[in-house]
């Protein structure tokens, strides 16, 4: 309950900031970055180093990878279908593709699955949403932001983008212990994405655009919070035949609502940044609905 209520008051701290012209213009800018470059990196220098390997690891990590491919091939035939802009196409796919599995995802698990649940939760964020991030999810901004830019400058993206370097350098690091120092340092900076991030979602939402947007936001919030859970269940348990408490931790992080870093990303590749913005608010507020109901469904899996 502590980390849900640091998440409202930092998001509602944002709209009032805002309200008020308290802080400049360029703030959300500045706040992404530092995202971008610090608080991400930490978490996953931070958490890939504790993965330990097992059973469900592939498919749980495997989850956003599906969700993702879903939310390209969904939002392309949407997009062609009702004559969409390239950059709302790009925005439902980044932010309608990826979850908020790791800071609105992780105290979830802890409070529907208990602590039991939070070593499935690292793995379907770290091996699947931020991994998702770094490569697909940069690779889809680059493809529909205005540049157009060619196969090797999205490779170039890909490789230099801060969280996808840290991360190939925790897996480089899992065989070496880290000091007490190092992993009390990336604690503190990995804690400031969540209240950053919030905080720069409610400086940049302005719910005025709801009704300009209420189509978009359909689509892209019902694949999100519906579709994209459903089809993975059918996949995972239906047609695969998994079960038990990691799969059922698995299917209720791909009902998260949308990552409010891959809003960050669309809005950096000028991909409709209200829709993004709007998206993860709104997402977030609607979630807390559709997780308790996902999370009833699933107590039978």
């Amino acid at each position: 309950m502590n980390n849900l209520l640091l998440l409202i008051v930092c998001f509602v701290a944002g709209m009032l900031l805002r309200r008020f012209k308290r802080m400049p213009d360029n703030a959300p800018a500045a706040l992404n970055s530092f995202i971008i470059h610090v608080s991400l990196p930490a978490l996953t220098l931070l958490y890939i180093h504790q993965l330990k390997p097992g059973g469900d690891v592939v498919l749980t990590g495997l989850m956003a990878w599906l969700v993702f491919g879903l939310s390209a091939g969904f939002f392309w035939v949407v997009g062609r279908w009702l004559d969409l802009p390239r950059a709302t196409v790009g925005a439902l796919t980044l932010v309608g593709g990826l979850g908020n599995t790791s800071f609105f995802g992780l105290p979830m698990v802890e409070a529907y699955y208990g602590d039991a649940g939070i070593s499935t939760a690292i793995i379907a964020d770290q091996l699947g949403s931020f991994f998702a991030l770094s490569v697909l999810g940069i690779t889809f901004a680059g493809i529909y932001s205005s540049g157009r830019p060619t196969a090797a400058e999205i490779l170039r993206r890909i490789m230099l983008f801060p969280p996808f370097i840290a991360l190939v350098a925790a897996v480089l690091l899992i065989p070496v212990s880290y000091a007490e120092w190092f992993v009390a340092l990336l604690h503190r900076l990995g804690d400031t994405l969540a209240p950053l991030a919030l905080l720069s979602v409610g400086m940049q939402l302005r719910l005025g655009h709801v009704a300009e947007h209420k189509r978009n936001l359909a689509l892209g919030l019902g694949f999100k919070l519906v579709l994209a859970p459903l089809a993975v269940y059918l996949l995972y348990i239906q047609l695969l035949g998994a079960h038990g408490q990691a799969m059922q931790v698995t299917l209720f992080e791909a009902a998260m609502p949308p990552m409010i870093t891959a809003a960050i990303v669309a809005s950096e590749h000028e991909l409709d940044p209200p829709l993004s913005n709007l998206m993860v608010a709104l997402g977030l507020l609607i979630s807390f609905a559709t997780l308790s109901a996902w999370w009833w469904w699933l107590r039978a899996v």
